[in-house]
Order: C-alpha cells, then structure tokens, then sequence
C-alpha cells in the first residue's frame, strides 16, 4: 500500500472529490505534463471532453467550472472558493482563458467544453480527456484522465499498468485486513502506531502531527462556517434550505434548558459540514466530498463526550480510520460512479467507526470489527442525486452514516472483537455489489430518488 493519510483525507473545495477536485487537479496537471514536454508554448486552443458519470452530472458537481480553475493553474487545496463564481464569470464573459496564469487563449465554454452523456469512456465512469491545438488546428497533445473517487486522479496510462509485488516502499506494507492485524499483533502496535509508521515513509514525525491537527481544523472550520452561515438556500435549481444555523439555534435553547439530545447534535455537525460543501465551500474529502461531514460529525461527538479528546486522540482517530480507507480504497473503491454511495458514506462510516472504537480503547480486532460493521450496514447503498447536485440525499445521509458509525463503534466494544464476517469478506462484498449494482444507481441521475422524486 502505497497510499498516504494526506491523500485520504484532503482539504478542497466541495461539492465533489471526483467531479470537482479531481477534475480541477487533472485540468492543472493536463497543461504542466504539455509544459513539461513542451507542447504548451505552441497552443492556442484547447478542449476538454467529459464522459460518463462526469457528463451525466458534472453540471450539478462544478466539474465545468472547476476544469476552468485548474486550467488557470489552480489547486484544489489552495483555491479561494470565494473566486471561483466570479472568475468563471469573467471567462463566460471575454471568451478567454489564462493557461495556467502565463498565456492568454481565446476559449468559449459552450464549445470548448463538451458532455458526452451518451458515452463512456473504457476504464472508468469519470472520463475526461484533454487536448491543445495549435494556430494549424493540429492537435499537439492530447492526454485521458479517470477521476477514481476521493479526489484521486490518474492518467490513463497509469490505470493500464498492472500494480505488481515489490513496488511497495513502506516498511510495514498491507494488502488486507487481515496482514494489518498480524502486524499490529506482531509488532504489539495499534492500527493507529503502523499507520504512523508507514506514514514516516514520507514526512517526519513533527510534519505529520502538524498535518492531522491542520485537517481537524480545516474540519472545524467547515462546521462552523456551516453552523453560522445566514445564506437561505443552497446554490443550484432544488432551492434546498440551508438548515445548520436554525437547528444550531434550537439545539442550543434545548441545552440552555437541560435537555440534551446527543445525536440530534450528531446530526448537526454533518449538516452543518455538507450544507458548507454542497456550497461549494472549503471542506476535508474524508473520504470523499458527498461524505465529508460523518467523521467530523463524529469526531466532535468525541470532543463534545470525552474529556481525553485531545490532540494524540485527534491523531489516533484519524491514522485509525486513514488505515481502513487505505483497505477499501485498495480492495473495493471510494468512487460512487464505480459502486454507488456505499464507496462513500459506507466507508467513512466505516472509517469513523473504526477511529471512534480505536479512542475509546479498543483493541485492533475490536476497530476492525466497527469497521466491519459500520460497511455491512451500508451494502447496496445507491448514489442518486437528485438534480446532479450534491444535496439531496447526499446531506442527510451523512447523518446518518454518523450515526451508524457511532453504534457500530459501541457495538464493536461490547464484544472482543470475534465476528463471523470479516473485514475483508465485507470489503470484497461491497466490491462484488458495486460490479453488480446498474449503472443508473452509480452517480448518473438516472435512478432512484432522481428519477422519482416528482417534486424536485
């Protein structure tokens, strides 16, 4: 496993990993491979091409609007979300793009940007291709790029070449639940310990203290902005209501009264936290956009109920629930146009179970057990936003993930962590459910409540 807890848990802008952030890092990356090769300085057009589930709901994601930021030399964990409507804006208007903020290009959006909604492209649903011409209409570079789900992004050459043994730099490397637990045990470590350790791989340990408290910041922050946030409604066509504030104003009498309902305030942050993403604002894909509210929504569950949530707890939570991600991004997939939004609130469910478990003091096989439990209960779980927008269900279904992930954590702990189904059969059930589920079901619009909800 070559997989990095900063990749997992990535700070962006909503509302999408693999129809926003993925695209805008595919876009940047597009035009520094043509610098590099020296295809940039001859360009004077370019287009780019969408297919599959980025054409069936890229409008509804900000893929569109997104591609044009990283054409302009954006990234997704540094941009201003605020000037993103703006500068779009400006290009609709002038007709013209700045490659990479270095060379100015005539470019229209309606023309330059297609959606392929009737095709596919072979690998995967995310499809994207990019291509520069020059002042002979020769195309002088041309590159395909799949967004895999979480924001990862890869080239389609690099989707073709098979990943074989001995390519693995770390020093504890895992294929599955089951090695990571003979580690754990061999070593006397938690999940938390080996994933730190494979983590030094990279960074040294001060860098990687600093980066888990950055992301539960930037997490915080989410919540607030969505907690405090005077907005009526959510951008797009739905009108959906922004709900955080008002329900953090009435939570808050309750508490002023006595009355203290724990997972209404549960419910709350991942509210709070999706409301903030739908609008496009800054958000931590954990592990994904459309799931980025249910391990924040649990952390805070911690550091609203335990008086030892302090930074190594924060640290212990996150490394825990990076090691599961690690295992359902390895052997299934994050991506809901690949296996439907079990790959998303089913594994940050399962992701915050198994942090949950690990700061409440349970042993490997008791997180992996939460873990376990937290993605059975997800199994078959569709993604069908209705609109193409990340709203509805997306918002409320990461309260419900949180709260999931909460039972299972204190289930997992009542036991010791003996269980008839593992980890890994679950993770390659859900894999076997997302070849199986139809394609309608997998981020399209074609399906379920986005088909069927008439008052939409």
């Amino acid at each position: 496993m070559t997989v990095s807890v900063f990749e997992l848990f990535k700070i962006g802008i909503g509302p999408s990993s693999s129809h926003t952030v993925g695209p805008m890092k595919a876009a940047r990356l597009f035009l520094g491979n043509a610098k590099q090769q020296g295809h940039f300085e001859d360009a004077v057009s370019l287009s780019t091409e969408f297919f599959g589930s980025l054409a069936l709901t890229g409008i509804g994601h900000g893929t569109d609007k997104a591609v044009l930021m990283g054409l302009e030399g954006e990234f997704p964990e540094t941009i201003d979300p605020a000037s993103v409507g703006p500068r779009c804006d400006k290009i609709q208007r002038n007709s013209k793009l700045d490659l990479l903020g270095f060379k100015t290009i005539p470019f229209s959006i309606e023309e330059n940007l297609k959606f392929h909604q009737e095709e596919q492209l072979p690998i995967h649903s995310n499809g994207m291709r990019f291509s520069l011409y020059d002042a002979s209409a020769y195309q002088t570079f041309q590159q395909v790029f799949y967004s895999i789900g979480g924001g990862f992004v890869m080239e389609e050459s690099e989707m073709q070449q098979p990943s074989g043994p001995g390519t693995n730099p770390l020093p504890y490397p895992f294929s599955n639940a089951s090695e990571l637990l003979e580690l754990c045990e061999n070593q006397h470590w938690s999940i938390a310990e080996l994933i730190h350790e494979n983590e030094k791989s990279w960074q040294n340990e001060q860098e990687i203290h600093h980066g888990l408290q950055k992301i539960w910041e930037v997490m915080q922050q989410c919540m607030q902005r969505g907690l405090e946030s005077e907005e009526i409604f959510l951008p797009g066509g739905l009108h959906v209501r922004r709900r955080a504030r008002g329900l953090f104003q009435e939570l808050t009498q309750e508490r002023e009264q006595g009355i203290v309902e724990t997972m209404d305030w549960v419910s709350l942050y991942a509210i709070a936290v999706n409301e903030e993403n739908a609008a496009g604002g800054r958000v931590v894909t954990a592990p994904t956009n459309g799931a980025a509210g249910v391990i924040p929504a649990v952390m805070h569950y911690c550091f609203d109920t335990r008086k030892d949530f302090d930074e190594n707890a924060v640290a212990k939570f996150l490394l825990t629930a990076a090691g599961i991600g690690i295992l359902f991004k390895e052997g299934a997939s994050l991506s809901a146009a690949e296996v439907g939004c079990q790959g998303e609130i089913g594994v940050a469910c399962s992701m915050a179970a198994a942090g949950l478990a690990a700061v409440m003091g349970g042993s490997p096989r008791q997180v992996t057990n939460a873990a376990e439990i937290g993605m059975e209960h997800n199994l078959g779980l569709t993604c069908d936003p209705v609109g193409g927008l990340v709203q509805i269900p997306c918002i409320e279904r990461n309260t419900m993930g949180a709260v999931k992930a909460i039972n299972a954590a204190r289930l997992s702990m009542r036991g010791n962590g003996e269980h008839k189904i593992s980890l890994d059969h679950v993770i390659a059930t859900m894999r076997r459910t997302g070849e199986d589920m139809l394609h309608h079901y997998k981020e399209t619009s074609l399906g379920g409540l986005a088909v069927s909800s008439i008052e939409c």
